[in-house]
């Protein structure tokens, strides 16, 4: 089954930190009861909004999976931000971000690739491995690292985030987890498929942690999906 997927990375102000901590149990009712959705997630965010295991109380995301044609073909139908939060989320949860002035980007997502489970699921469906595609896509990598590996992983991290940082081609990245320091993603967006395998099989560090997780099993679970970006809001 083809699926359809929302990313919504929303930061809020200083003062509404305990209300947006709080948004991660509240906001689990209204999508637990949602009929239409396949599958969905709320996640932290690393420091500044980036992979790091020190956690922004102030960044979090939400990413939901519905059925294909959930939303119109034609994205540019939606007219506004508002109009995609509450048909993905619900009125409670827009109304949530819009009090407290959150400040949210909702990326608009197709998968077209990739290999791996989240939580023993497929939950993007049965996707081809590689594809080739023109133009802007995203790409999400997740993991859960098995606790004795923690410290190797993590000690591998910084110098390959700031290596995508200052990789061409890249527009820009969340680092989002669902449990703190074992069960993380990344997601980001490159301008074409070329500038993403350059620096995902030529760059010096990440190549190093590709070769490490395979020689030293640092992951019980991992997935990587590259999605086609439909439209961000």
């Amino acid at each position: 089954m083809k699926t359809i997927v929302t990313l919504t990375v929303t930061r809020y102000p200083a003062w509404a930190v305990p209300f947006a901590f709080h948004s991660m149990l509240f906001f689990r009712l209204p999508l637990l009861f949602r009929k239409d959705l396949i599958f969905w997630r709320l996640m932290g965010s690393g420091k500044n909004g980036t992979f790091d295991k020190t956690p922004d109380l102030r960044q979090w995301g939400m990413l939901c999976i519905f059925p294909e044609g959930y939303f119109p073909k034609n994205a540019e139908k939606i007219n506004a931000h508002d109009e995609i939060l509450e048909k993905a989320y619900g009125k409670f949860i827009k109304g949530w971000i819009k009090i407290f002035k959150g400040k949210s980007t909702t990326y608009l997502l197709e998968p077209m690739a990739g290999h791996g489970v989240w939580n023993g699921r497929e939950v993007f469906g049965q996707l081809p491995k590689n594809v080739e595609h023109d133009g802007e896509m995203a790409v999400m990598t997740r993991a859960t690292i098995r606790f004795s590996k923690l410290s190797r992983f993590w000690s591998h991290v910084p110098d390959a985030a700031e290596e995508m940082a200052k990789a061409e081609g890249f527009i820009t990245s969340y680092g989002l987890g669902e449990w703190p320091w074992i069960k993380q993603a990344t997601f980001s967006i490159w301008k074409n498929q070329e500038f993403m395998k350059l620096f995902a099989y030529k760059s010096h560090f990440h190549k190093e942690i590709i070769r490490k997780t395979r020689q030293e099993n640092w992951y019980s679970e991992d997935m990587f999906v590259r999605f086609r970006v439909l439209r961000k809001f």
